[in-house]
């Protein structure tokens, strides 16, 4: 191998063998053509990366398609909160209320025609003294006398569905011929005979219209 040497003549190293690894003269500072650069230290080259994927890289959504914008569509149009009227509770449906037919008494001796006006109510005579009216006044009929004041309460049942007769009387009353107990209600049925005392001389016929 060749001396490293410099070549400036002028130099007081001229031509005088110098270290292999001085890269200038240290005289006149000239470069030296024969330096054998010292080879570089070996760096340990850095480990290697393992292939690993960052968690934001997991948890990055894809792409959108081109038909995600359509479903993001929809799925917004879905979930947009819509005001609503407030909810009214449904009121039942109620059954049809049953007609109340019209009661009428038809005298049998004169045909004289009586109507009971109302749900409630009595048969009998007016009060001159007390100032009573029944709802269905027999005074002016033959034999009236033996009619009570208040002889019998009517009213019309819902549950039933007809007219009930409740016997109040002194002298008694008879549906069909049969005596009414005291205290209990009978049903009155359409072209029914009730009597109204003994010996069978207030009689009418029932007629439900």
């Amino acid at each position: 191998m060749p001396a490293n040497k410099c070549s400036n003549s002028g130099c007081e190293y001229f031509n005088r063998p110098l270290p292999n690894n001085m890269e200038c003269c240290p005289g006149c500072g000239r470069p030296l053509g024969n330096v054998i650069a010292s080879a570089p230290a070996q760096s340990t080259p850095p480990p290697a990366t393992p292939n690993v994927v960052s968690y934001r890289q997991q948890v990055q959504a894809p792409q959108p398609s081109q038909q995600q914008p359509f479903q993001q569509q929809i799925l917004s149009e879905n979930t947009d909160y819509q005001p609503h009227s407030p909810y009214i509770q449904p009121t039942p449906a109620q059954p049809p209320r049953l007609v109340r037919p019209v009661l009428k008494l038809i005298h049998t001796a004169t045909g004289r025609e009586f109507s009971f006006p109302g749900e409630e109510g009595h048969i009998g005579r007016r009060s001159q003294i007390h100032g009573t009216i029944p709802e269905i006044d027999l005074v002016g009929i033959p034999h009236e006398g033996v009619v009570s004041r208040s002889h019998a309460r009517i009213f019309w049942d819902w549950n039933q569905n007809s007219y009930m007769i409740l016997d109040t009387s002194r002298n008694g009353c008879y549906l069909n011929r049969n005596p009414l107990s005291p205290g209990v209600n009978y049903r009155l049925s359409n072209g029914d005979s009730l009597q109204l005392g003994q010996d069978g001389l207030v009689c009418f016929t029932v007629l439900l219209v």
